[in-house]
């Protein structure tokens, strides 16, 4: 029998989170993919292209891709879907070499609000990039070891008996310091041992940003593999789902847009965050390149709405008195809508409306989520967008559980239902 689209979709999504164990990894396999579709690299300090086609702008663990149809205006909106390529994890500090009672351990700094249980008693490898100088002056090269390099180990319940009454606590200064090894304290020399396998001289290493990550591959799970267990789906789902909607989409279209910002777990207030003017410039020096100027930018604005893409919190059936009873959201269930009057989402009912008339012409479900209002609701790169462009936009993702887990869980069909009303987001020009 042939393997049915939605699983295909799947586990092309789960190669996809495989390539991409950090955000210069995501952007890496995003360009990768995007070159294969025939879109082309730009060089930021160089021309901008006139000619229609498809390009892409890669600014470290963020990327700008976009299809230029042939004879487009200078004031055609444009049809953007925004998402992250980070996650929360454990970063290296910048002397990673520590240790204590014999083992050799790695300084860490949690980043973003991980679930701090959920890294523990995990092998685990490291990824990221070095920066490295040399005569032709400073350049970064991607690391990533995939074998089981460190662990943080639990303490043995016989030494702590009332775990299990009175949960788990960990301090991260304290509790949250991986072991590599055996021997004296800081004897380790973590990054000389990076240096090497990434094939280049520990003496060239100026600067590192290298995290860890779990080394159990991502798997389809269940008797009928109805969901699919992997790290990173918050929010690298949305990364590939954008992509895969982008290159898949009519050269003929609208001019369509995906952006995907690296830092939405600690802020987006950085230079490849969303809170930068990296959009906005790619944006204007797209108008210009058409002929327009500032008029003409700002008209075209004015006909553009964006889709912000990041996860969604399915209704957990172990903690129904987490949700709110009037919005429960299903697995396997098509995209959810995420509404908050508060604006911690983008959504307002003439987004939302954009948004569902795209996925009903796909054919796809939808769902509308909303916090308990006893509850603090989160937030993501939607309404930035919206306050840096001006325009509407719609915070919209796939349902999932264990959000910020090292771990987590979706429906194997949802995301095929999220390209497919991505696309359609992209194709319409309504």
């Amino acid at each position: 029998m042939p393997e049915l689209a939605p699983l295909a979709r799947a586990r092309d999504l789960a190669a996809f989170i495989e390539a991409a164990p950090s955000p210069f990894h995501a952007t890496a396999e995003a360009a990768r993919r995007l070159g294969a579709a025939g879109f082309r690299p730009v060089d930021p300090a160089g021309p901008w292209p006139e000619e229609p086609g498809g390009f892409y702008l890669r600014r470290a663990g963020a990327l700008v891709a976009w299809r230029s149809a042939p004879r487009a205006g200078a004031t055609d909106g444009f049809r953007i879907v925004g998402a992250h390529t980070d996650s929360p994890n454990l970063r290296l500090k910048p002397r990673p070499d520590t240790g204590a009672a014999g083992f050799r351990q790695l300084g860490v700094e949690v980043y973003g609000g991980a679930l701090w249980n959920s890294w523990l008693d995990r092998d685990l490898g490291l990824s990221g990039r070095l920066t490295v100088t040399g005569p032709d002056g400073v350049r970064s090269v991607l690391v990533r070891i995939d074998r089981p390099l460190a662990r943080i180990p639990q303490l043995a319940i016989h030494l702590d008996r009332g775990v299990n009454d009175t949960g788990l606590k960990l301090n991260p200064q304290l509790h949250l310091v991986p072991v590599w090894g055996v021997g004296p304290a800081g004897a380790g020399d973590l990054l000389a041992f990076v240096a090497d396998a990434a094939g280049v001289d520990p003496a060239a290493v100026a600067g590192h940003d290298l995290m860890l990550h779990d080394l159990t591959p991502p798997a389809l799970l269940g008797a009928d593999e109805a969901l699919l267990s992997a790290p990173r789906i918050d929010n690298l789902l949305s990364c590939w789902a954008a992509v895969e909607a982008l290159v898949g989409g009519p050269d003929a279209g609208p001019t369509g847009v995906v952006t995907l910002f690296d830092h939405e777990e600690v802020g987006s207030e950085t230079a490849a965050g969303a809170g930068s003017p990296l959009l906005p410039t790619v944006l204007e020096r797209i108008v210009l390149a058409r002929g327009g100027g500032r008029e003409e930018l700002h008209r075209a604005l004015a006909g553009s709405i964006c889709v912000s893409a990041d996860g969604a919190h399915a209704t957990h059936p172990n903690y129904l008195d987490r949700h709110e009873p009037g919005h429960r959201i299903a697995i396997n269930a098509g995209p959810v809508l995420k509404h908050n009057s508060n604006a911690r989402y983008a959504t307002d009912a003439e987004s939302a409306a954009v948004f569902r008339t795209a996925a009903a012409a796909a054919g796809v479900p939808v769902q509308d989520f909303v916090v308990r209002s006893d509850l603090p609701c989160g937030s993501t790169i939607g309404p930035i967008t919206a306050a840096r462009l001006g325009i509407p936009v719609v915070d919209v993702g796939v349902a999932q559980l264990s959000m910020h887990s090292a771990r987590e869980l979706c429906g194997s069909a949802d995301p095929a239902w999220f390209v497919d009303a991505l696309a359609a987001f992209l194709a319409d020009r309504r």
